[in-house]
């Protein structure tokens, strides 16, 4: 069985984010998904939406068979305990894939680093968090 982990933000589920997943689950059997904790975002703007209800939300997807948050300090313990074959990075997530793959031989973890494809949306659809909420602020202010 090829385990596969995606993990994300996942804040207000968009498109981008089914894409994502659905990619991700395709390159193996079953697909685990770590959602980041509140406190560890520090990437982009703080998430709107809890991270125990991004988790459920993610955890509801059909192409996902576990949803769990990330560790509270030690992003590598869920993909320790994990033990994937494969890592599968959304095609415009900011990580880099060599410093990962340096980062788990460094912690024993012997896994492929892949990337999700991109995708062509139509031009109504929204796929950001960011641009979502800037289409509410815009409509709703």
């Amino acid at each position: 069985m090829t385990d596969v982990v995606a993990q994300g933000t996942f804040d207000i589920l968009h498109p981008g984010h089914v894409h994502y997943l659905s990619d991700a689950a395709a390159m193996g059997d079953r697909l685990h998904v770590i959602v980041a904790r509140d406190r560890n975002v520090t990437h982009k703007p703080s998430p709107i939406l809890s991270d125990g209800q991004r988790r459920r939300m993610v955890d509801a997807l059909d192409v996902v068979d576990e949803a769990r948050l990330g560790h509270p300090e030690d992003i590598f313990v869920p993909i320790e305990r994990i033990d994937p074959d494969v890592i599968v990075l959304g095609y415009d997530q900011h990580h880099d894939e060599a410093d990962l793959r340096s980062a788990l031989r460094s912690r024993g973890v012997d896994c492929r680093v892949e990337r999700a494809s991109a995708r062509d949306p139509p031009a109504d659809e929204l796929t950001s968090t960011g641009r979502i909420v800037e289409r509410i602020v815009e409509r709703r202010c």
